[in-house]
């Protein structure tokens, strides 16, 4: 054997060994699950204490609709759970996207609702609230992408 094929195949060994402990160390942490599991849901009643705007909003909202108890995730300006946002007017967007789209956008905010119809029926919505000349408002409503 010369020696280009001997670089090679010890090349192709060092890749093999990387990989291979790239997917091991990957299965031993637990595959890398979903952004989105890393959340879970909070329930949010009368005794529930709101930990900003947006989240007294929607409880002010659901108690005069009588619709408690209402669950929320709250993903905050997390930039990967925009990323998985289909929405109405936007389709998943970047950070600059938002700020190049809503022109004085001081901060951003990504809510999941889950309530419960008159007749039994599960329903989740996902909004993306923006903070635009200090105050809050839904920018897009929408699903996020699984």
């Amino acid at each position: 054997m010369g020696k280009a094929v001997k670089v090679l195949i010890l090349f192709l060994i060092f890749d093999a060994l990387v990989i291979g402990a790239y997917f091991g160390f990957k299965a031993l942490k637990g595959g890398g699950g979903s952004v989105l599991d890393a959340y879970a849901w909070v329930t949010i009643d009368e005794a529930y204490v709101p930990k900003n705007e947006v989240e007294a909003f929607i409880q002010t909202d659901a108690e005069n609709r009588g619709a408690l108890p209402v669950y929320i995730k709250n993903y905050g300006a997390n930039a990967k759970v925009l990323g998985r946002f289909k929405g109405k007017q936007y389709a998943q967007p970047g950070v600059n996207v938002l700020n190049m789209l809503n022109r004085g956008l001081d901060d951003w905010m990504i809510v999941e609702i889950k309530y419960q119809t008159e007749t039994e029926r599960e329903v989740i919505r996902t909004l993306l609230y923006l903070y635009i000349q200090k105050q809050w408002k839904v920018g897009d409503t929408g699903t996020l992408i699984r």
